[in-house]
């Protein structure tokens, strides 16, 4: 059964000389908001995404383009990526399925 993925990935950019990185996140981001086959949530670390793998793929590289676009000169991007063949997953039900074993922490 082949369905949905979910990939978390985190796009840096290396030696912009400045610590702050939000810029190239917000640049990243434009990349998924004019996706309508992605889903995402952005999270301090990186963005989870869920779709279809080619899907994922295509937009992962475009995600580690938009610093270059911005005069980047490096980027390391990580990327893990989650498929299960034997049930349909997404992200929501991976996060309500630790919820149903610890009700009492906030998730």
């Amino acid at each position: 059964m082949k369905g949905k993925v979910i990939a978390e990935l985190s796009v840096v950019p290396v030696g912009t000389g400045d610590a702050g990185l939000s810029r190239y996140v917000a640049a990243c981001l434009d990349v998924l908001t004019r996706r309508k086959d992605v889903s995402y949530q952005l999270t301090p670390m990186g963005t989870v995404l869920e779709g279809s793998l080619d899907i994922i793929l295509d937009v992962v590289r475009k995600m580690h383009e938009a610093p270059f676009g911005m005069g980047v000169q490096r980027v390391v991007t990580t990327i893990k990526i989650d498929e299960r063949r034997d049930k349909l997953a997404n992200m929501v039900g991976k996060v309500e399925s630790v919820r149903k074993l610890r009700p009492a922490v906030k998730i």
